[in-house]
């Protein structure tokens, strides 16, 4: 048995960068780059004015300005600006030469002639000058950046219509267990629907990378064995749920073994999740993940989440934040890390929630976070500033 720290550098070590592709810009959110993008062009392009306003001289401010032309956005100004003259000018709008500085319309009247006079104290130059956000030829976004909404509204800007990517994992999801029938069944008396492979789904649709679903195997050799070979065949990563652990049925172990895949590790020092494998083969990667929905969903946010953006390229952080806790949390066995989940109150204290262990999936439907309780320790008191991890 490993702690986790040690669990997640061996899974990350293990990574290897998949290839790289083009995408249309509208398929590029979540995506991580393989390549610097670069401005084509200055930024602003050109002298802009920041303002709607009238573009003049400084030193002409203090008489009447006659009004040359009337400059709208996307319009090439035809008048150059002289002795005591202006042109009326819209925001965004490319600023005349002979312009120094653009006035505010709130500041200005006109006079008994249609002159414009500037009736305020001073003036900032309201102009964005050309280059003076980004000059061409720089760096606008790094390799390996996981492209938010905001970086899909800088390549555009710079015309990187088909950015290069990094390919998304395919991940392969089956689960093992007798007791397992489809959501779509009505459970008998001893079985329970499969919801962990819905919920590994959905986890790696969110991370950016293609799920397959294999369906459920029976708990015996061949059924176990013969999706296993096909998930690694067709797959760059398996994810298991169930039959991990020590029971008389529990058979992915040797299964894995038997396929060629070498197990880095078979336990971690961890609640929930203590009997997760993660293995290697030449065909790819498979975590064997505990059947319990809370196990799996919590193993695969801090194990497999950030390998997937590994193979990418891509160092995954989750979002984390801290907060006072509004009572004490008691731990019953302090032999491994206990991972829990909790809520937020209306004043920002972490509130432990009603839980029941690692199969009480309901939890997690109102929890906003989880907070870890170390090795050895068997109450965090009241007051105690904690880390949340996001969820």
């Amino acid at each position: 048995m490993i702690e986790f720290q040690k669990a997640l550098e061996i899974v990350l070590e293990s990574a290897s960068l998949l290839d790289s592709e083009s995408v249309a810009i509208g398929q590029s959110l979540g995506r991580i780059l393989r390549e610097d993008v670069r401005a084509d062009l200055d930024m602003p392009p050109f002298n802009k004015s920041a303002m709607d306003g009238y573009a003049c001289r400084k030193t002409d401010l203090g008489s009447p300005l006659d009004i040359l032309e009337v400059i709208p956005a996307g319009k090439i100004p035809e008048k150059t600006i002289g002795k005591s003259q202006c042109s009326k000018i819209m925001t965004g709008a490319r600023v005349p030469e002979g312009a120094d500085c653009v006035i505010m319309i709130e500041y200005t009247c006109l006079d008994e002639r249609g002159r414009v006079r500037f009736d305020g104290d001073k003036t900032r130059t309201n102009i964005c000058f050309q280059g003076e956000d980004v000059k061409a030829g720089a760096v606008v976004l790094k390799t390996f950046t996981k492209l938010s909404p905001p970086d899909v509204a800088v390549l555009a800007t710079f015309g990187c219509t088909t950015p290069l990517v990094s390919k998304k994992p395919r991940v392969g999801i089956l689960a093992t267990g007798d007791e397992l029938v489809e959501s779509t069944q009505v459970p008998e008396a001893c079985s329970i629907r499969n919801s962990n492979s819905h919920q590994l789904c959905a986890q790696v649709l969110a991370s950016n990378a293609f799920p397959a679903y294999y369906g459920i195997a029976k708990d015996s050799d061949d059924a176990i064995d013969c999706k296993l070979r096909q998930a690694m065949a067709e797959n760059d990563v398996v994810l298991i749920s169930g039959g991990v652990s020590m029971g008389d049925f529990d058979l992915v172990p040797a299964i894995m073994k038997r396929n060629g895949i070498e197990i880095k590790f078979d336990s971690i020092a961890m609640k929930p999740g203590k009997p997760t494998h993660f293995g290697v083969s030449k065909e790819g990667f498979c975590f064997g993940l505990p059947g319990n929905p809370v196990s799996t969903y919590i193993q695969f946010e801090i194990l497999v989440k950030p390998f997937l953006y590994k193979l990418m390229g891509h160092d995954y952080q989750a979002l984390n934040f801290s907060a006072v806790l509004a009572e004490d949390i008691l731990v019953r066995r302090s032999d491994r890390e206990s991972w829990l989940p909790v809520s937020l109150s209306a004043n920002h204290q972490v509130v432990p929630l009603e839980y029941h262990g690692s199969a009480h999936i309901n939890a997690l439907g109102f929890a906003d976070g989880l907070i870890v309780v170390p090795i050895g320790i068997e109450i965090l008191p009241k007051g105690t500033v904690v880390n949340v991890r996001h969820i």
